[in-house]
Parts: C-alpha cells; sequence; structure tokens
C-alpha cells in the first residue's frame, strides 16, 4: 500500500506529465523549434507548483530540488515534438491532457499546502493556484490571453477540486479517497463545460466602445 505522501507524490509527477504533454502540444501547434516546444513543456508543468512552493515556504521547489520533474517534463516534451501525430489521435487534444493536469494539480497542491500548515480557505486558494499556474505561463509565452480568464469554468472547477480535499482534511476524512474525489470532481466539471459550454459570465464591451458602435452606425 502506498503511504499518503507516496501517493501525492505519484500523483503530483502524473500531473506534470499530462501538463507537460499539453505545454508541448501546444508548442508543436504553434511550430517551435525542440527547444522552444521542451520549455514550454517545462513551463506548463511546473510554473503552479514552483509558485505554490514559494508562497508556502517549501524550497527550494520540488521541481528545482527534485530531479524527477524535469525529467517527466522533458519526457512529455520530447515524445509530443517527434510523436504529435499519434499523442494526438490515441491520447486526445490539448484542452483533454489540460483538464488532467488541472485536476491532479489541485488536489495535489491543497494536499501540500494542508501540509505546511496552512489555514483552508488559504489552502483552497494555493491548490486552484497551482494548477491554472502552468497554463497561465503557457499561453503567456505564447502571446495568448491565459485560458484560466476566458475558459469554461476552468479556476472554478479547480477551486472545487482543490475544496473537496481541504474539506475532508478538515472533517479527518481519509486523504486518499478525498484526493481521487477531488480530481475526479474537477476533471468532470472543466469536461462537461468544454462540452456544454459552460461558463461564468462575460465581460460587456466597454462603455466607450459601444459609443463608437453607435457612432459608426450614423
Amino acid at each position: 500500500m502506498l503511504s499518503t505522501a507516496n501517493f501525492l507524490y505519484a500523483l503530483d509527477l502524473a500531473g506534470t506529465f499530462v501538463f507537460a504533454l499539453s505545454g508541448g502540444m501546444a508548442g508543436v501547434k504553434n511550430r517551435l523549434d525542440l527547444f522552444g516546444v521542451l520549455v514550454l513543456s517545462f513551463a506548463a508543468a511546473n510554473t503552479g507548483g514552483i509558485t505554490r512552493d514559494l508562497l508556502i515556504g517549501a524550497v527550494p521547489p520540488g521541481a528545482v530540488s527534485d530531479w524527477h520533474y524535469l525529467g517527466v517534463s522533458l519526457l512529455a516534451g520530447l515524445l509530443t515534438f517527434y510523436f504529435p501525430s499519434r499523442i494526438h489521435r490515441e491520447w486526445s487534444p490539448v484542452l483533454l491532457f489540460d483538464a488532467a493536469g488541472l485536476a491532479l494539480f489541485a488536489v495535489t497542491g491543497a494536499g501540500k499546502a494542508l501540509a505546511h500548515g496552512l489555514n483552508p480557505v488559504m489552502a483552497t486558494l494555493m491548490g486552484m493556484l497551482t494548477g491554472v499556474g502552468g497554463g497561465m505561463a503557457r499561453d503567456v509565452l505564447l502571446a495568448q490571453v491565459p485560458t484560466v480568464l476566458r475558459a469554461d469554468l476552468y479556476a472554478v472547477a479547480a477551486l472545487a477540486g482543490a475544496a473537496v480535499v481541504v474539506t475532508a482534511a478538515m472533517l479527518q476524512l481519509p486523504p486518499t479517497p478525498s484526493a481521487v474525489a477531488g480530481a475526479a470532481l474537477c476533471f468532470a466539471l472543466r469536461v462537461l463545460a468544454i462540452r456544454n459550454g459552460w461558463q461564468l459570465p462575460v465581460a460587456a464591451a466597454p462603455l466607450d466602445a459601444a459609443a463608437d458602435g453607435e457612432e459608426s452606425k450614423r
């Protein structure tokens, strides 16, 4: 039987791999060279975790001190660079990788924050940050508006998954089943939002832009 710490570590590496795949696939889609694809894979897979570790005082961050994170990220980057068509066909598109990485990182981020003594509210937010940080770095490097600011239930799904872990910890429930449940909830919400177009209210056009549009019609 895996201990709770080993289970969360395995989930963290799994999240690193799938997020690195999403970063690598985005790099291939934008026709980056090999170095660019590897950089994007590492950034997508590790930025959220590095940011979380720095904020909670877990230094040096795991992605820096543990070579497994770099190795998993580079492996995913190489796979996407040399076999992009096969991965896209057999594994699913970037959004599915992104949803899986979001779910895994949300629960492991919340669990690590709790282990370092953060209160429930901040632990939930750290879980969300761990999940969305890598995707934000990936999109910024590609000069795109980050998915978290415009996608269907992206950060909300991460918050829900992290909240399950934190609530279970407060109720002293077993951590492993709660992590699985939180990841499943986050993943399901994200996939359903993608398929059904669920989203939060979107900001209306600025007043000056609306006024300019009325002027142009006259």
